[in-house]
């Protein structure tokens, strides 16, 4: 039976590895898999899913204007798809986890999400507020503090290590911007932010 899964976690947790690794589980066994990526996240290279460790794979872009379970349907007609695999998944809106689930639910293709659960300001992306909300299935991609203990937040920092309180929810970036920690160490980082 299809299921909408959510994996998250913070930056830097292995969360597009993950999600390689496990096209590649499908693949080598003959099975088709379809990769989704939020189409301004160009870090990789336009049309690609990269991990930190140096793998990738071709993807095809996503953005607002996008209608999932159409792009989703279509690859279907045209190949056997076993499984989709989305990256990025934070920057899905509200509407289009309600097209992967229908893609789940009508389609009956297992859809995997990969993402970040919280912003730099420890508040949900609308894209994981809907799969917290949807999802059959949620794992979460474990990484660490500097402290050891498990990190579920994550710092926005300038180009002098300098943590940043305020600013867009989103701005892409990696190590250089970006720095994973417990809540504690978080909550340090920042102040103690909630207002």
């Amino acid at each position: 039976m299809a299921k909408l899964y959510f994996h998250y976690s913070t930056m830097n947790a292995g969360k597009s590895t993950a999600l390689l690794q496990a096209s590649h589980n499908y693949r080598e066994r003959g099975m088709e898999t379809y990769l989704l990526t939020a189409r301004f996240d160009n870090r990789a290279g336009s049309g690609e899913i990269g991990s930190r460790i140096g793998i990738s794979a071709k993807a095809d872009g996503f953005d607002a204007d996008s209608d999932l379970f159409d792009m989703i349907d279509k690859r279907m007609k045209s190949s056997t798809l076993t499984c989709v695999f989305i990256d990025e998944s934070q920057f899905l809106s509200y509407s289009q986890v309600w097209q992967l689930a229908r893609a789940v639910d009508d389609l009956n293709i297992p859809v995997m999400c990969y993402g970040l659960r919280v912003d730099f300001l420890g508040k949900l992306f609308p894209g994981s507020s809907a799969l917290l909300a949807m999802a059959d299935e949620m794992r979460e991609v474990r990484t660490i503090c500097y402290c050891g203990k498990k990190a579920t937040m994550v710092v926005r920092q300038d180009a002098q290590g300098n943590v940043i309180t305020d600013g867009a929810q989103v701005q892409i970036g990696g190590n250089e911007a970006y720095v994973s920690l417990c809540r504690r160490h978080w909550r340090e980082a920042t102040g103690d932010l909630p207002r």
